[in-house]
C-alpha cells in the first residue's frame, strides 16, 4: 500500500522531514548528477527533489502512482504531474533518458513489472536511480516517517531484482544515517550523527540508493501483457444496468 499524498506532503513541510529530503539530496549528487537536455521522469513522490533538475533537463514530469494520490508540481507554469499507474506508464517506448523512482519501489504490487515498465520508456542506456529504504536500517522501523512503509531491500535484493528486469546496477551510495527521532534537540546534532553514520556505519542508513542503466543485449522473451485493471466511470450509478437475462418480461394482461 502507498503512502498517503498529504502524509508525504506533511512530513516534507516538518523539520525531519527537511533534514531527510538534505540528506537524500547529497546521495543523489554523488550518482545521479544534472545533464543537459535529458528527458526525466519521476515515479512515485519525487517532488522535493526535481527542482534541482528543471533548468537543465529539457522535460521533467512527475508520475505518482494511484494508490498514493497527486500534488500539483511545479508550482509556476504548466503542470507536469500525472497519476498513473506504474505497471502501465502513460509513455512511448524508449522515451525517456533518466527515472527517478523515490517512495515507489517499496509499495510497487509486482516490483518486477514496475521495473520492466521503467526499462520500457528509458531510452537505450538509459538510467534509472531508485531510493528505497534499507532493509538493516532504523528508518524501516518506525512508522512516523514515509521511509516505515512498504517493503525494504537490502542491497543484495535490488541487485537481484535489477538484474531479472534487464537493468545493470552501478553506483551505489546511502543516506539517512541520523536517527528518526521528532526531538528537536536530537535534531540539533544532525550533521555530526550523518558524518558520523556515513564513516562508521553506512550498513544501517535509513535509505540505500542506486543508479543502473538499461541493459539490451540480453534477449527477453515476447508476452503479451493483460492489464488487471478495470475502470469503471466515477459518475456512473452502482448497480443502474443489469444483464438481459435479469431484466423481467412483459407484465401479463388481465384475465391472459
Amino acid at each position: 500500500m502507498f503512502s498517503d499524498i498529504v502524509d508525504l506532503r506533511n512530513f516534507y513541510g516538518s523539520l525531519l522531514g527537511r533534514l531527510a529530503e538534505r540528506s537524500i539530496s547529497l546521495a543523489l549528487s554523488s550518482v545521479c548528477p544534472k545533464s543537459k537536455n535529458e528527458r526525466m521522469l519521476g515515479l512515485g513522490y519525487t517532488v522535493p527533489w526535481l527542482d534541482r533538475f528543471k533548468p537543465d533537463a529539457e522535460r521533467v514530469l512527475a508520475f505518482m502512482p494511484a494508490g498514493q494520490g497527486a500534488v500539483n508540481w511545479p508550482s509556476q507554469g504548466p503542470s507536469a504531474t500525472a497519476l498513473v499507474f506504474d505497471e502501465e506508464l502513460p509513455l512511448f517506448d524508449s522515451s525517456i533518458d533518466r527515472v527517478l523512482m523515490v517512495h515507489a519501489l517499496e509499495h510497487a504490487e509486482n516490483p518486477r513489472e514496475t521495473l520492466k515498465e521503467v526499462w520500457r520508456v528509458l531510452a537505450p542506456g538509459g538510467r534509472l536511480v531508485i531510493v528505497t529504504p534499507n532493509r538493516r536500517g532504523v528508518w524501516a522501523r518506525f512508522e512516523h516517517t514515509p521511509f516505515g512503509t512498504g517493503r525494504p531491500f537490502s542491497r543484495g535484493q535490488l541487485t537481484e531484482l535489477l538484474r531479472e528486469s534487464n537493468f545493470t546496477p552501478g553506483a551505489w551510495t546511502d543516506a539517512l544515517h541520523f536517527p528518526p527521532s521528532r526531538r528537536r534537540w536530537v535534531l540539533r546534532f544532525y550533521q555530526l550523527l550523518e558524518k558520523a553514520g556515513r564513516r562508521f556505519w553506512p550498513i544501517f542508513s535509513g535509505v540505500i540508493v542506486v543508479e543502473a542503466q538499461k541493459r539490451l543485449y540480453q534477449g527477453l522473451p515476447v508476452a503479451q501483457r493483460v492489464s488487471r485493471r478495470v475502470f469503471a466511470p466515477v459518475l456512473a450509478p452502482q448497480g443502474a444496468t443489469r444483464s438481459l437475462t435479469q431484466v423481467p418480461g412483459p407484465l401479463p394482461r388481465n384475465g391472459g
